[in-house]
């Protein structure tokens, strides 16, 4: 398969509702797309980088000058045996991992079209369902937020994730448990503790979670293997699982009992796929998790979830929950029993809305050589 060129759009998408962790709100998203031209064929993928360098050091502005500059002139002209050997091509440039990914992504989606296969089948998923959760982020009070978790039941979803933060976590959890003792609950604090908070996180335990994620710093492991010694609840990575040698360092530290992929974070669904197995081979369950991405990046999280070691409800929820309107078709939606039915079309399985994409779009442009873009 051979890269003719590289088209990156950003797109600015207002949230249906805003989305709060413990490091800000958003209300807005920039979104920035990757379509890979291929011989004809279009692979698409998103960029999950975030409006400013908050959950990563990655934002949208270094993401689109690194693949500009430095990552698509390695890729433009290559001809692939396989969407993997992407990641080579580009290693020369350290780190960049969500843009990098979104490349690598957008190979995987071409390769898939281009073999008439779906992707999931591609990257070697068995489930034609997946399992659905959602992350409900810090509201304006205890109130809104349980209705919030009463509507998402009602919608089936089957486990209920709340983003917590020093002054908005013991008295929500407490509420939550109060008032549905048997859902399946988790929490995410991204990285909002220390160590010196040890006693305050025990009383975590008290409300029979399925995990707590990330409470320590994000570039951590060390600490989160001291914490997890202490805690009956089980430590979930996130933020400091950045490829399969972060995941194989922190099992055997027993840093934590389970692991969130998020193909961004990791660099690739090749990468994520190396963590997978890692994780499976120490029956260290997975889930994937969201990065309020559109259905465009929606689509591979759903393909990757298809994995068998993906054995907890992910992030990945329908399209209405997010956008007022979606930018593929059919919109991802979720069955009333918390599940994605996953269809057996090329690609992704989900068709870009390419004129509601153009109106969106406030900046494009199309990489075609080291020496040419327009």
């Amino acid at each position: 398969m051979k890269i003719d060129s590289i088209t990156l759009r950003e797109l600015r998408m207002p949230l249906r509702y805003f989305f709060e962790t413990s490091f800000g709100r958003t209300e807005e998203r920039r979104v920035l797309l990757i379509t890979a031209d291929c011989e004809g064929i279009e692979g698409w993928a998103e960029c999950v980088a975030g409006e400013g360098p908050f959950f990563s050091d990655e934002w949208v502005e270094t993401a689109w000058a690194t693949i500009r500059e430095f990552l698509a002139p390695l890729l433009i002209g290559q001809s692939i045996a396989h969407p993997k050997d992407s990641a080579a091509l580009m290693s020369h440039v350290r780190g960049h991992n969500m843009a990098k990914a979104a490349l690598e992504n957008s190979l995987w989606d071409a390769e898939a079209k281009a073999t008439k296969q779906p992707l999931w089948k591609l990257l070697g998923g068995t489930r034609s369902e997946i399992d659905c959760g959602v992350s409900i982020g810090i509201q304006n009070s205890h109130e809104q937020l349980l209705e919030k978790i009463e509507a998402e039941l009602a919608a089936g979803y089957q486990r209920i994730k709340v983003k917590v933060k020093p002054g908005w976590d013991l008295e929500a959890l407490a509420k939550i448990r109060k008032r549905w003792p048997d859902i399946l609950l988790s929490c995410d604090a991204n990285s909002a503790y220390r160590p010196s908070d040890l006693l305050h996180l025990k009383k975590f335990d008290e409300f029979g979670l399925l995990m707590i994620e990330q409470p320590l710093w994000h570039d951590d492991i060390f600490h989160h293997a001291k914490l997890q010694r202490e805690l009956k609840s089980s430590i979930c990575l996130d933020e400091s699982i950045r490829h399969a040698r972060d995941a194989e360092t922190a099992i055997d530290l027993g840093a934590c009992r389970i692991i969130n992929i998020k193909v961004g974070r990791v660099g690739g669904s090749s990468e994520a796929i190396a963590v997978h197995d890692i994780c499976e081979r120490n029956k260290i369950p997975v889930w994937c998790g969201g990065m309020l991405e559109t259905g465009i990046g929606r689509a591979h999280n759903i393909a990757l979830s298809t994995l068998t070691n993906f054995r907890l409800p992910g992030d990945v929820s329908a399209s209405k929950r997010y956008w007022t309107e979606d930018i593929v078709e059919p919109e991802i939606e979720v069955t009333s029993r918390g599940t994605i039915v996953v269809g057996e079309s090329a690609g992704t399985g989900y068709v870009p809305k390419n004129d509601l994409i153009g109106k969106l779009t406030v900046r494009k442009e199309v990489i075609r050589s080291r020496a040419a873009s327009v």
